[in-house]
């Protein structure tokens, strides 16, 4: 999609939502996980979309596929990356070079429960961003990097306290 269609269609949806505001808020799509052979899990969601994750041999799996915690590092920088090109698009900034990583640093003893007060999760994570656009000051792009971040759907999910209900259909 060119950028000016995708500033087109942030456009339409931004004066559909300003004109319709209960209509913004929706149940996201589902993601379901269904454990295959040893620690390996196929998550389906829609449109046929699936994935097969599998942890480490540390912790008997077999490494055949990215771990939850990996996934969930790749969807912080692919959103990130995404509403960086949005935003880029919005302001008719022709990028010639968006990376963005992250990592994260983590406790093992945490998954393991070998000691309380260890999160099971990162204890941080750490996002890099490199871009470029000819004819573009730095500080632009540095504000647009800025404006993405406090507006990426999963950076939002990670540093804020989401409320999670637990279902247990046992049996």
């Amino acid at each position: 999609m060119a950028q000016s269609e995708i500033a087109r269609a942030i456009t339409t949806s931004r004066e559909y939502l300003t004109e319709q505001p209960d209509k913004a808020r929706s149940r996201d799509s589902r993601a379901t996980a269904v454990l295959g052979d040893g620690l390996s899990v196929r998550v389906e969601g829609p449109h046929g979309w699936s994935l097969v994750t599998d942890m480490g041999a540390g912790v008997g799996g077999k490494g055949a596929g990215p771990t939850p915690g990996w996934l969930l590092r790749s969807a912080a920088a692919s959103c990130l990356a995404s509403l960086i090109a949005m935003r880029a698009a919005e302001q008719g900034i022709a990028l010639s070079r968006l990376v963005v990583e992250v990592d994260s640093e983590s406790d093992e003893r945490g998954l393991l429960a070998l000691t309380d007060g260890v999160p099971a999760g990162p204890l941080r994570l750490r996002t890099a961003v490199h871009l470029a656009a000819d004819d573009t000051d730095a500080a632009v792009l540095e504000d647009m990097v800025r404006w993405a971040d406090e507006h990426s759907p999963v950076d939002d999910a990670i540093r804020r306290s989401v409320p999670v209900e637990l279902i247990i259909q046992a049996g």
